[in-house]
């Protein structure tokens, strides 16, 4: 996958700013794919020149106007491509297995550490998903079914 699918998922709903949008990204499918402010940026570019994401101003009072994206028909399209296309299998780039290649007696006691370290991490981030689900999605038989989708991956 790359982050344009990630931008299009999250302009399918509403039009967004860039700023919004990377605003937004960190709260939700930041969670699945990191990106920064700048890769966003880049990205929505990319999709306005490709013709899948329309681009407008919109004034503010007080401040300076801003550019408000959104998913054009060639962009929902392109975007229902990918969803039906087989999906990839991603590599695990993790540096803690590689260090527990290894593993000795000298440093056994320190990565068992690491390990306790990642296990709290993810334990962390079990429950923040855990209370996204219940406080967003309690009762899935009421969701519609795109929000059924978030459901899943929080599941």
């Amino acid at each position: 996958m790359a982050l344009v699918h990630a931008i299009m998922t999250a302009l399918i709903e509403d039009d967004l700013s860039g700023y919004e949008l990377a605003r937004d990204f960190q709260a939700s499918l930041g969670f699945f794919w990191h990106a920064s402010h700048q890769q966003i940026y880049q990205d929505l570019r990319k999709l306005a020149d490709k013709g899948w994401l329309n681009k407008r101003e919109v004034s503010q009072s007080g401040k300076p106007n801003k550019i408000v994206y959104g998913l054009t028909r060639a962009g929902r399209d392109a975007l229902a491509e990918w969803v039906y296309g087989a999906t990839k299998t991603q590599a695990a780039k993790d540096e803690l297995l590689i260090k527990l290649y290894n593993l000795s007696g000298d440093n056994a006691a320190h990565l068992a550490s690491e390990i306790s370290g990642r296990r709290e991490q993810m334990m962390r981030l079990l429950y923040l998903y855990e209370k996204i689900r219940l406080r967003h999605y309690d009762d899935p038989q009421t969701l519609p079914t795109r929000r059924k989708g978030v459901y899943l991956a929080l599941a």
